[in-house]
């Protein structure tokens, strides 16, 4: 029989476990707080009043506000590689990137935050290493778009880099756009009804003749 955890093997395991909830709930905040506001607007005060937590445990974690971020990103890379199933045709990605965009509409923000250039890397190298891999990956994309097309899952006579641009704007139109798609659509831009229109109408306008 195992031997049992001795009673400072549990205390060092629950300060392990709520330091890890003390890091979540830190990262949690910092995704609502920079999502709302950038990375500029967005102030570790108002991220520890979000996580009810103490100030400095955020240096103490994190490094700071840009220790939030870097780690912010080194997750959301590993919800991208998540986000389409292997063998997934156009219209079934499209539908999984719209559910990704509406399922976390904070980390949508912070998406959009740094497309306009607020979210900057401590090391400015690697900043222009990864707008160079954005760039690449984008281009990349591009191609897949045009190979699809060839099979017939995009719309004959539509520009593939204009699809992908396309979906883009609707798909991030309710965290980007939100009065805009309340009024024209007239519900809520995070409510099921609203996911439902734009998956629908999104698949019409770019797959089907």
């Amino acid at each position: 029989m195992c031997c049992m955890p001795s009673s400072k093997e549990w205390r060092s395991n629950e300060r392990g476990q709520a330091a890890e909830g003390t890091r979540e709930r830190i990262l949690a905040a910092a995704v609502a707080e920079f999502g709302a506001k950038g990375y500029s607007g967005a102030r570790t005060a108002g991220i520890a009043v979000r996580a009810g937590v103490n100030q400095q445990l955020i240096s103490y974690y994190f490094g700071g506000k840009q220790g939030l971020l870097d780690e912010l990103r080194r997750r959301w890379q590993e919800v991208q590689a998540e986000i389409v199933p292997p063998g997934a045709s156009f219209a079934e990605s499209l539908g999984a990137y719209l559910d990704a965009t509406l399922d976390r509409p904070d980390w949508a923000g912070l998406v959009v935050w740094q497309a306009l250039g607020d979210c900057p890397y401590a090391d400015a190298e690697e900043g222009k290493r990864q707008a160079g891999r954005q760039r690449e990956a984008m281009a990349a994309a591009v191609d897949e778009a045009r190979r699809r097309q060839v099979d017939g899952e995009i719309r004959a006579g539509l520009d593939p880099a204009f699809a992908l641009l396309a979906a883009y704007a609707i798909i991030f139109a309710p965290v980007t756009m939100p009065q805009f798609v309340r009024d024209i659509l007239g519900s809520d831009p995070l409510s099921s009804e609203t996911r439902q229109v734009l998956r629908t109408q999104l698949i019409k306008l770019l797959t089907e003749d």
